[in-house]
């Protein structure tokens, strides 16, 4: 086992000091935005006694470290495993399956554009999907709503506008009732410019204006992203998504091809290796509009709620439809209380409260908030035990193969 420090991202939509609040670390950095544990090249954790970046370490031997079948199957540490703090929107975004990665990187690649390039849209050859872990109440954008839905709500807020200002609202529902509506009404709000942002504004005017549809939670929170991005094409892409509001311990699992924001809260965020995002509004960042629209699953789809399966009563696993990770969450509240952590290959051990003895076939280490432990395919099987007076949470994340 060893010991991992972890760098912490300053996106400008983190929070002050959530994540170091969590983990009882120093404000070394503000905004807080995400803390990586993993071995993304792009921001790797590295060994604490050994000042060695993650990545490297697997590379000298990867069917040690990484387990023979994982490091067969996927060449590299499988998942990366996040800490997110949002106070304002993420972009409005979506991720390429792995084929297109593969075939878009390497295209990037022989085109000459520097890997660090701004506007680069593949970082690297993997694909993206997630899951997100809601640690407070959480809010989010994930996946198309019925065509019918938004006509409805468009049609309830034009009653506010006056009729000079219908013409584009009712083009966007003449799309919304045409073929491939969804599809349509995405590339068009995207990319009409003027007139969207425009419609952006009044329609956030009027919503403001009017008690009826600012008690609209939905509507609300048009308002509220157009005060952080007044005029963006995002803000109505908004109003094409489902708004999902998570309690703690509920988590959601986005896969390719799905269109999503993280509008804000605190949360433990855990994905595929990769740092691919094509992005379409609600960013400072480079936005690819084709290139989102060609990825993206333009069908409606309800709020990827993702249900755990409960091991005990102080003991979920959270498996997503992919491969590469799953998500076990321990939260004993009395002292002794024990777990077998179900891990294949080689994981990652966050504890966020209390603390825990962590015992391998190799040996045992404590490990207390704010620290992670990387645990080698070698060591397996493991176990986790509550130490001290107080409740504690682990998070613990690994593939789903060995």
């Amino acid at each position: 086992m060893f010991e991992l420090n972890n760098a912490i991202r300053d996106y400008h939509w983190g929070s002050e000091s959530e994540i170091s609040d969590l983990l009882a670390l120093p404000a070394e950095i503000t905004p807080q935005a995400e803390m990586w544990l993993g071995a993304h090249p792009g921001c790797p954790s590295r060994l604490a006694d050994e000042d060695l970046a993650l990545n490297d370490f697997i590379a000298q031997d990867p069917q040690h470290v990484l387990g023979a079948t994982v490091a067969q199957r996927f060449g590299r540490l499988p998942y990366l495993f996040k800490v997110l703090s949002a106070t304002e929107p993420l972009s409005i975004q979506t991720h390429p399956t792995l084929k297109q990665a593969q075939e878009r990187f390497a295209l990037e690649n022989a085109s000459g554009k520097a890997s660090d390039a701004a506007d680069r849209n593949y970082k690297d050859d993997n694909h993206k999907p997630e899951m997100l872990y809601a640690l407070t109440d959480f809010v989010a954008l994930s996946g198309f709503r019925q065509p019918a839905q938004i006509i409805k709500d468009l049609r309830l807020i034009s009653k506010d506008l006056p009729e000079e200002n219908h013409g584009e609202i009712n083009k966007i529902i003449d799309l919304l009732q045409g073929t491939d509506a969804l599809a349509s009404t995405f590339e068009y709000v995207l990319v009409a410019g003027t007139p969207v942002a425009q419609t952006v504004q009044e329609i956030c005017a009027a919503i403001e204006t009017s008690t009826e549809l600012s008690a609209n939670v939905h509507f609300a929170e048009l308002v509220a992203i157009n005060k952080i991005y007044p005029g963006d094409p995002g803000v109505l892409v908004a109003l094409l998504l489902n708004l999902v509001f998570l309690e703690p311990g509920q988590a959601i699992s986005l896969g390719a091809g799905n269109v999503h924001a993280y509008l804000r809260g605190l949360g433990i965020e855990v994905m595929a290796n990769s740092d691919n995002v094509l992005r379409g509004g609600l960013t400072s960042k480079h936005i690819d509009v084709p290139e989102l629209l060609d990825v993206t699953i333009t069908q409606p789809s309800p709020a990827p709620i993702l249900e755990p399966v409960a091991l005990d009563n102080h003991d979920r696993l959270y498996k997503p439809e992919f491969e590469e990770f799953q998500l076990q969450v321990l939260d004993p509240n009395k002292p002794g209380l024990a777990a077998d952590l179900q891990l294949h290959g080689a994981a990652i051990v966050l504890c966020t409260s209390g603390e825990f003895l962590i015992k391998t076939q190799e040996g045992q280490r404590s490990i207390t908030r704010g620290q992670s432990l990387f645990i080698t395919a070698a060591e397996l099987p493991a176990s986790a035990t509550l130490q001290g007076e107080i409740s504690g949470q682990l998070f613990a994340v690994s593939s789903q193969i060995d």
